[in-house]
């Protein structure tokens, strides 16, 4: 038996990988992250597949549905590699000593970058992106990365499981990003009900509420997403020497 752990990509059926999709057919067990993950998807399991909505279960509960000797395609949200609680289901699977493999997925900032149809790397305006949420009743943040120290940098920031706090959000980053910093909020990003915002740091908050979003939602700052005049990349360059490669 092997347990693959999935990224299913952001919502949208068709943003599973082909790897991803190719484990969930074979699959004769499918355990999955609740309402974040398509019905469609589900649709692919072979006939007569286990389906276990994870949503509700503890940690014990989900190992043992894994650890049933049978291949598990474990479908997670997103990409697994952030925000997805594998780490803790693999450090158990590896107590018992059963195997497993990562399938990688589109991860919900790629998504909502795409769109938004921006890069969040622009040459001379912003060359790093912080991943990074907020700590409520969730698991709290550890020490040096609140908002007001990880935006000293002033990087393109994208904010998971934020939307709710959205307040307290802008409050943390105003200091350093200014109100007058572009700020997007993408949900339910790359599904036919996505909802798209706009704006600036000093007035995002009141157009979440008017848009009433609450959940499946990132928030993406920084100077990127407006960003025009900038230089073009080395990359690409016509004084490039292309026979050094690309660095």
């Amino acid at each position: 038996m092997t347990v693959y752990f999935i990224g299913a990509g952001p919502g949208a059926a068709d943003l599973i990988t082909v790897r991803g999709l190719r484990v969930l057919q074979k699959a004769p067990v499918c355990v999955y992250a609740g309402s974040l993950v398509p019905r469609e998807l589900l649709d692919a399991c072979p006939p007569g597949a286990r389906l276990v909505d994870s949503a509700d279960l503890t940690l014990d509960q989900i190992v043992e549905e894994l650890a049933c000797g049978r291949d598990v395609a474990r479908l997670h949200s997103g990409d697994t590699s952030i925000f997805s609680a594998m780490a803790e289901q693999m450090r158990r699977l590896d107590e018992l000593g059963v195997p497993y493999e990562v399938v990688p997925g589109v991860p919900a900032f790629a998504a909502a970058a795409a769109s938004l149809r921006r890069e969040l790397t622009v040459p001379g305006v912003a060359q790093t992106v912080i991943l990074t949420r907020t700590s409520a009743r969730a698991t709290p943040m550890p020490p040096g990365e609140d908002l007001a120290t990880l935006g000293a940098s002033r990087a393109t920031m994208v904010l998971h499981l934020a939307v709710q706090r959205v307040d307290a959000v802008v409050a943390e980053l105003l200091p350093n990003y200014g109100g007058d910093c572009p700020v997007a909020v993408v949900a339910y990003a790359g599904r036919e009900d996505e909802v798209i915002l706009r704006g600036t740091l000093s007035g995002i908050a009141e157009q979440v509420r008017e848009a009433g979003i609450r959940r499946t939602a990132v928030i993406v700052v920084g100077r990127a997403l407006t960003a025009s005049q900038f230089p073009g990349s080395h990359l690409y360059s016509a004084e490039r020497d292309r026979a050094c490669g690309a660095s």
